[in-house]
């Protein structure tokens, strides 16, 4: 799952930040990942050790020809899956804890993934200034390091917390549990998780979020839904970002369509510019009418 990202490591520390005050606490994250089994990409410890000695003793020639196979990758990686699957279901578990406190207040909780770059932030950022008059938000923000994200979202007035997960490369339940302790969202608000910038990991990693928002903007490429399929298929809103640009590229917009349907044929697509403006508004409604649901 993660043995090539970073993820494994044993000393991979997770920061929480709460910008404005900010309070930082940190701690040793590596249970929740592959802490404690490597994977030593040896042949898949297949060592084939050829020792062909000729040794003259008393005018005697002894020829050994030593074949020694051992195969232990197989159970190093019986070990991985395993450990692979205890993961999964312990954050499922505090997944399903995060959805009911979410549930119980109203709080429309979104997990908002994307590639770097596509504009995750600025999206959140105008959102935000365009409706913190009319309903609450609150804010939590995954990046590798930095505040940056954190810092520019405390500018709009609303409560922030940056996780910085180190060497990891996606949130979990976990760590939203922590954070939204410390944020404390209000009942009947809108908290927006902005994930990691990948499509790989935090595809298999439910948070506890009513709703996954995949964003993808119109300079990446239609063929994305296809080659990151795991992520648009747990995706249920797509945002189609950076629609003013379309003049200035060749980009098919009902192609990348049409491919991210084949994943998943239940999306639902918002085409917008967080520059322009074009197409907010019905982001916006969807919004407000799932505030009230």
């Amino acid at each position: 799952m993660c043995t090539t990202c970073g993820c494994s490591s044993d000393e991979n520390e997770v920061r929480f930040t709460k910008i404005g005050d900010k309070q930082s606490h940190s701690h040793s994250h590596s249970h929740s990942h592959l802490g404690h089994f490597h994977h030593h990409d040896h042949e898949d410890h297949h060592h084939e050790c050829h020792h062909d000695h000729d040794h003259d003793h008393d005018d005697h020639d002894h020829p050994h020809d030593h074949h020694h196979d051992h195969h232990h990758g197989h159970s190093h990686e019986i070990n991985i899956v395993q450990l692979e699957k205890d993961i999964l279901y312990k954050n499922q578990l505090t997944a399903e804890r995060n959805r009911g406190f979410f549930e119980a207040l109203n709080i429309f909780s979104i997990n908002m993934v994307s590639s770097p770059g596509s504009g995750k932030t600025s999206l959140l950022e105008r959102t935000i200034s365009d409706l913190k008059d009319k309903m609450a938000f609150s804010v939590i923000e995954g990046d590798q390091q930095t505040t940056n994200d954190a810092d520019r979202i405390h500018k709009l007035n609303v409560p922030v917390i940056q996780i910085n997960t180190g060497k990891g490369c996606h949130l979990d339940s976990e760590m939203i549990s922590r954070a939204v302790k410390e944020l404390k969202p209000v009942p009947d608000s809108i908290l927006m998780i902005e994930n990691v910038g990948n499509l790989v990991c935090p595809a298999m990693f439910d948070l506890g979020e009513l709703q996954r928002v995949v964003i993808i903007s119109v300079t990446e490429g239609e063929d994305k839904p296809l080659k990151y399929p795991d992520m648009f298929y747990g995706s249920q809103i797509c945002i189609i970002n950076k629609i003013d640009l379309l003049p200035y590229l060749k980009f098919d917009l009902e192609k990348l369509k049409e491919y991210a349907k084949k994943v998943n044929p239940h999306l639902t697509f918002f085409e917008v510019s967080t520059t322009s403006g074009e197409g907010l508004q019905a982001w916006y409604d969807y919004l407000a009418q799932s505030i009230k649901q």
